[in-house]
C-alpha cells in the first residue's frame, strides 16, 4: 500500500490510509481558522464527517457543487463564503467539488485544502474548466492549484462500481494524451506509463476482488499520477471533445471521458504509434483503442453517447465547437474526421485493431484515414 508525503514547493501531497485525521493540522499549516467545506448534495454526508473532524476550524458547509463548474453555483458559494467569514476553503469529493474550490480560491485568495474521493486527478493542477452561457472554457494560473491534498484511500471504499470505472478512466485520458503532448518529456513519460499501468491494474484486481484495498489504493495512486501529467503538459483532442459535450451539452464529465477515449485514440493512432504502443503496454493489450474499449465494456462502462443523451443530431454542432479554436493534437483536427469520430462514439462501433469499424450491419471502411502529424497552440 502507498504512503508517502510529497511536496513541490507549490503544493503537498499526504497519501496513505486512514490520513483523513491529518486534515486538520495540513489545514492549520496554511493558516486556516475558518474553512468552508464544499460538498456536492450527494457527498453532504462526507462534507458533515470532514467538518466534524475539523472542529471549531469548520466555518460551514455547502454542498451546492455541480459538474463543469457553472459560474452561478460559483456566485451563490461566494457569498456564502463571505456570510460565514470563512479564511480558507475545503473541497471534499470528485472534480466537480474540487473545480469550485478552485474557482473560489482563484476569485478570493483563499487557501485551498482537497480531499479527494474520486479519480479526478485535477485537485493537483492549476487548470480550472468553468461553464458560462453553455460552454465551458480552461484557463490556468498558479491561484488555481489547491496548496495541499489529502488522500485517504479509506474514503474510496464506498465508491460505486459504476463511478469507480469512470472516474479511472477518465484519470486513463490524463495520461493517454500525456504521451503524445508536444511538450512531453521523459519524466512525464515515466509518470504517464505507470499512472496508466496502476489504473489499469487496480480495475482488474477491484473487479476480481470488491473488498482489496491494495487495489483501491493503486487507483489513487495512479490517479495522483495522471493528474501530475495533466498539470505538466498539455492534453489535445480528447480532452476538448470531453469539454464541449460536457460544458455545452450537459454530458456526465467521467462517463463520456470514458466512452470517447477509446475513439479519440483510435482517431490519434496513425500520427502517435509510439504513444499508443506505450499505451497498449502499460493497459496490458495488443491494441491500445480496441484494447481499452474492451475493456471498459467487460467491466460495464459505458461505451456509447447516447446512452448519455447525446444524440446523432447533436454531432454536427459539437464538431463545430470542437474545431473553432486551434489546440495541440498529433494528428490535424478536421471537421469531417471529427464529425465521424462522434458518430461512432454516439452509435457505440466497436473499434477494431485495424482501425476498421464493425457496426451491427457489417464492416465500415476506416473513414479516419492517416493524416501527418500537426500540432498548433492553444492554452491548456
Amino acid at each position: 500500500m502507498h504512503s508517502f508525503e510529497h511536496d513541490t514547493g507549490a503544493s503537498r501531497t499526504v497519501f496513505g490510509t486512514g490520513t483523513l485525521s491529518r486534515v486538520p493540522a495540513e489545514l492549520g499549516r496554511l493558516g486556516g481558522r475558518r474553512a468552508l467545506v464544499l460538498s456536492t448534495p450527494g457527498q453532504r454526508g462526507l462534507a458533515q464527517q470532514v467538518a466534524a473532524v475539523l472542529g471549531d476550524a469548520a466555518a460551514g458547509i455547502f454542498d451546492g457543487a455541480a459538474p463543469h463548474t457553472p459560474v452561478e453555483v460559483t456566485d451563490v458559494a461566494l457569498a456564502r463564503a463571505g456570510v460565514l467569514d470563512a479564511d480558507s476553503l475545503v473541497s471534499v469529493g470528485g472534480g466537480s467539488t474540487t473545480g469550485l474550490g478552485k474557482a473560489l480560491a482563484a476569485r478570493t485568495g483563499l487557501p485551498h485544502l482537497v480531499v479527494p474521493t474520486t479519480y479526478a486527478g485535477s485537485e493537483v493542477t492549476s487548470l480550472l474548466g468553468e461553464t458560462a452561457d453553455g460552454e465551458k472554457v480552461t484557463r490556468t494560473g498558479p491561484e488555481i492549484l489547491p496548496q495541499v491534498v489529502v488522500y485517504d484511500v479509506a474514503l474510496t471504499t464506498t465508491l460505486p462500481w459504476l463511478v469507480t470505472v469512470t472516474s479511472a478512466v477518465n484519470a486513463m485520458a490524463h495520461t493517454v494524451e500525456a504521451l503524445y503532448a508536444p511538450d512531453r518529456t521523459a519524466e512525464t513519460d515515466a509518470m504517464a506509463v505507470d499512472g496508466l499501468g496502476a489504473l489499469a491494474a487496480g480495475l482488474r484486481s477491484l473487479r476480481r476482488d470488491p473488498d482489496d484495498l491494495d487495489a483501491r489504493g493503486e487507483l489513487l495512486y495512479g490517479a495522483w499520477l495522471a493528474g501530475r501529467c495533466l498539470e505538466a503538459v498539455g492534453m489535445g483532442l480528447h480532452h476538448k471533445l470531453c469539454h464541449t459535450l460536457g460544458g455545452s451539452f450537459g454530458l456526465p464529465h467521467a462517463p463520456t471521458h470514458t466512452v470517447v477515449l477509446p475513439h479519440a485514440m483510435a482517431y490519434n493512432a496513425p500520427a502517435a504509434p509510439e504513444a499508443m504502443r506505450a499505451a497498449a503496454a502499460a493497459l496490458e493489450v495488443d491494441d491500445a483503442p480496441s484494447g481499452l474499449q474492451a475493456l471498459v465494456a467487460e467491466l460495464g462502462g459505458p461505451v456509447r453517447l447516447d446512452a448519455l443523451g447525446f444524440t446523432l443530431g447533436d454531432v454536427p454542432r459539437a464538431a463545430d465547437l470542437a474545431t473553432a479554436r486551434p489546440y495541440p493534437n498529433p494528428r490535424l483536427v478536421e471537421r469531417d474526421g471529427i464529425v465521424a469520430l462522434l458518430t461512432h462514439a454516439t452509435q457505440g462501433t466497436t473499434i477494431q485493431p485495424t482501425g476498421t469499424r464493425v457496426d451491427a450491419g457489417g464492416a465500415v471502411p476506416a473513414d479516419l484515414a492517416t493524416q501527418p502529424p500537426h500540432q498548433i497552440e492553444e492554452n491548456r
